[in-house]
């Protein structure tokens, strides 16, 4: 008789194995055995279930091929992110409808706008703790959000010299709890990215968002460094 600790268990790794998907993705095999430390079969094991299941999807990974089969990376499919979502999507659709419909869509902007404004009284404190630093802002509002379910993420981005898209930082959420919600109603990410401006206090930009069909929303953040003052030449006395 199999034990039923033993499902509990085998249950729990894959949801580890999903979330990490989720915050990561396009993620290889063996960068998930190194995230997760569990062995390459056990994890081949976790991610072919979830595949089967239809909740993670091959992408082909990026970077220098080798012979045989092309290398996979890994991202949550769509049936993945509802497998995600909280209860209360659906429910938070039908009462946006309902405001857009009895109010009007300045109300659907305004609920936008109270929402994000909660967030950030959440965060100020957390972020302001760090200091001024958008690099350090950023990975404190990845902390905070990880901690709200957001799966966040951040890495370096852009070279010195290349102006596209410039020095900064890449913040990725790989989940949102109002992931179909945002896709009918587009002003909950509008507002959640003035939010992020206003908390790391720099322009963001939003490239990518999982409301519009993305694995994942992608923020960059610029990180300006500080400029030297260009050197002059003294003119010699006469």
């Amino acid at each position: 008789m199999v034990n039923p600790d033993v499902h509990v268990l085998e249950s729990r790794t894959r949801d580890r194995v999903l979330r990490v998907v989720s915050q990561e993705g396009p993620v290889s095999i063996p960068a998930l055995v190194e995230r997760l430390g569990l062995t390459e079969t056990a994890l081949r094991r976790h991610v072919d279930g979830l595949h089967a299941d239809g909740l993670v999807e091959p992408r082909e990974a990026s970077g220098p091929r080798r012979r045989g089969r092309p290398a996979k990376a890994w991202v949550v499919s769509e049936q993945g992110h509802r497998a995600l979502a909280s209860d209360y999507d659906h429910l938070a659709g039908d009462a946006l409808r309902f405001v857009r419909d009895t109010l009007g869509e300045d109300a659907v902007q305004q609920f936008a706008a109270r929402r994000v404004a909660a967030l950030e009284a959440r965060y100020a404190d957390r972020l302001a703790a760090v200091g001024d630093a958008p690099a350090a802002r950023t990975d404190a509002l990845v902390d905070a959000l990880t901690a709200d379910g957001y799966a966040a993420s951040a890495r370096p981005v852009g070279t010195p010299g290349n102006s596209a898209p410039g020095i900064g930082v890449q913040l990725c959420q790989g989940h949102c709890p109002v992931q179909h919600v945002a896709a009918e109603f587009p002003e909950l990410c509008e507002a959640e990215t003035e939010a992020f401006s206003r908390l790391l206090g720099v322009h963001v930009q939003r490239l990518a968002t999982l409301a519009h069909g993305d694995h994942v929303c992608t923020t960059f953040v610029p990180t300006p460094t500080a400029v030297p003052p260009t050197p002059t030449t003294e003119r010699a006395s006469s």
